[in-house]
């Protein structure tokens, strides 16, 4: 399949939203971190999980936000996957 979007292969996702690839596991990494495997979906991935925050009413700050509890943090992440998972859908039963 080429069509970029919201395919998984391996450790590789290419999301919905027009960004392009994110290393979801970066298993060649020393670091243990993930990683961007297109640095310029960064910006973009931020502007998501910013424009998520809000939506939630998590405060999102830039920079550090250690004070968040688990609970905010993990919300953040579920629900851009679930966006990201029902966008895909929708492409996916409209033959995009």
């Amino acid at each position: 399949m080429h069509d970029r979007n919201f395919q998984y292969a391996g450790s590789v996702l290419a999301d919905t939203m027009g960004m392009e690839v994110i290393n979801m596991t970066n298993q060649n990494s020393t670091s243990g971190t993930n990683s961007m495997a297109v640095p310029e979906a960064k910006s973009a991935m931020n502007r998501f999980k910013e424009e998520v925050a809000s939506e939630l009413g998590v405060p999102l700050k830039d920079g550090y936000n250690g004070d968040l509890t688990s609970r905010q943090a993990g919300s953040i992440g579920g629900e851009m996957v679930k966006k990201m998972i029902m966008k895909q859908e929708q492409q996916m039963s409209s033959g995009q």
